[in-house]
């Protein structure tokens, strides 16, 4: 068998590149805002300072709480809402150039540009992904940090044992460094377990997906899973589910902008908000990706979805001290982030608990919650700051005046960096082309 033979090899010859992890020098004081910590059950830190060394939290408290160096510069945010960066878990990242890797990539841009600090893959179409989340980490690419798990293990690979399973796991582990895996539809419920416990002895996490079927998707929690994919599709949810979500800690990401049992969710908003006239997607997309993304799409009646019933699940779960994420799905870089997030809020979730499961839900969905999630002391210096406050209408997301992502601060409308390094970002290759005003911006 092809396993067999990939077992049987003589020992294989490993080529290193290495390059520094990309991390800014001093520190920066960001001075005046409230700030959402996520944090000590979502505390909320009046007037805040925030100061920031290195690509790390180093302080947070109200103004005047702590000492800061002689020197360092402030930043004023004027009573502005800061929250932790926002974190897609469920970002398939489709756009990106494979075989030949590109240091442009747009999609990736606006992510960014619309607070998106990390994505996550959970099944990539390849391993091209594992290098421009090396590129980014070493600071030449532009875009949110990625995470993924690699490609996903279909039943296709035909396991045959527990050690197997561990065999085909370490080649994750080892030799492309992750510490996520995706089992999709495991021939059996023994091949899943066996999937998740090798996945437990070598500290990767193991997610999964059911496809819509209630019955796979509730056994493979059973079976050990720490995550699974897109909505559970039984609304309305019953004690039962719900406990089991609660007691296993398996994370929920429901994906309502393509799972709702109905009129897909992301042409509702796409049909709504018409975001090919939108200031910033037209400056970030490229122009035959805002044709062919936005240009047209069927209208769904909000009341023949189930996207209201969905989301009153999640609701729910959340209200049960259950385990939820965020994702989008990937197919509306940037934007379509916050079109999910507004998803929520049709079951009934609160701004404040939309925005938990965006960041520090989010975080420990994907096994992150030590470095990234929350604005706390030697956490990532991740960070999104609104013009408008997003607890009083969660649309108000949507007005990212200023993201951070390692220390790095940027302008959102344009991506410039302000921090360390005052500098422009340069021009895509698409800004000459023709075809850039062939729609007018409102």
């Amino acid at each position: 068998r092809a396993l067999q033979r990939l077992l049987d090899r003589p020992p294989h010859v490993e080529l290193v590149a290495e390059l520094p992890r990309a991390k800014p020098a001093g520190s920066l004081l960001l001075r005046g805002a409230r700030a959402l910590t996520m944090a000590s059950g979502d505390k909320v830190v009046e007037d805040a300072d925030i100061l920031i060394t290195g690509d790390r939290i180093a302080a947070i408290g109200a103004r005047g709480s702590f000492a800061v160096p002689a020197g360092t510069p402030v930043r004023e945010l004027d009573g502005k809402t800061v929250v932790p960066g926002f974190i897609d878990d469920h970002d398939h990242i489709g756009g990106v150039r494979r075989n030949v890797i590109s240091y442009e990539e747009w999609g990736l841009r606006a992510r960014l540009a619309y607070g998106v600090t990390t994505s996550f893959d959970p099944s990539t179409l390849g391993i091209d992904q594992v290098a421009y989340q090396d590129l980014i980490d070493a600071g030449l690419i532009l875009g949110p940090r990625l995470r993924s798990t690699g490609p996903a293990l279909f039943s296709k690979e035909r396991i045959a044992s527990l050690d197997e399973a561990r065999a085909i796991l370490r080649r994750y582990r080892e030799a492309w460094g992750l510490r996520n895996i995706k089992q999709y539809r495991g021939e059996s419920r023994t091949v899943r377990q066996w999937i998740a416990m090798a996945a437990r002895e070598q500290g990767i996490l193991p997610t999964t997906e059911g496809s819509h079927n209630p019955k796979l998707i509730l056994t493979q929690i059973l079976d050990g899973y720490a995550g699974n994919e897109h909505a559970l599709p039984i609304a309305p949810l019953q004690e039962d589910v719900l406990k089991l979500y609660a007691l296993t800690r398996t994370s929920y990401v429901s994906t309502l902008l393509v799972n709702t049992s109905g009129p897909a969710g992301r042409h509702y908003y796409v049909a709504k908000y018409d975001p090919a006239l939108d200031a910033k997607v037209r400056r970030f997309w490229s122009p035959p990706a805002i044709a062919h993304k936005l240009g047209h799409r069927d209208w769904g009646s909000l009341d023949a979805s189930r996207m209201p019933a969905l989301a009153a699940d999640v609701a729910r779960l959340a209200a049960s001290g259950a385990l939820v994420g965020m994702g989008s799905h990937g197919d509306e870089p940037g934007i379509g982030f916050h079109y999910e997030m507004e998803a929520h809020t049709l079951g009934g979730m609160t701004p404040m608990a939309v925005l938990h499961a965006a960041t520090a839900g989010a975080a420990e969905t994907i096994g992150r919650l030590q470095d990234m999630g929350t604005l706390e002391v030697g956490k990532y210096a991740d960070l999104v700051v609104f013009d408008r406050d997003p607890l009083a209408d969660i649309r108000n997301t949507r007005s990212v005046s200023l993201v951070m992502r390692g220390g790095q601060l940027f302008d959102a409308d344009t991506l410039d960096e302000l921090w360390p390094v005052a500098r422009k970002l340069p021009a895509p290759w698409f800004a000459e082309a023709k075809d850039m005003q062939w729609l007018p911006v409102k």
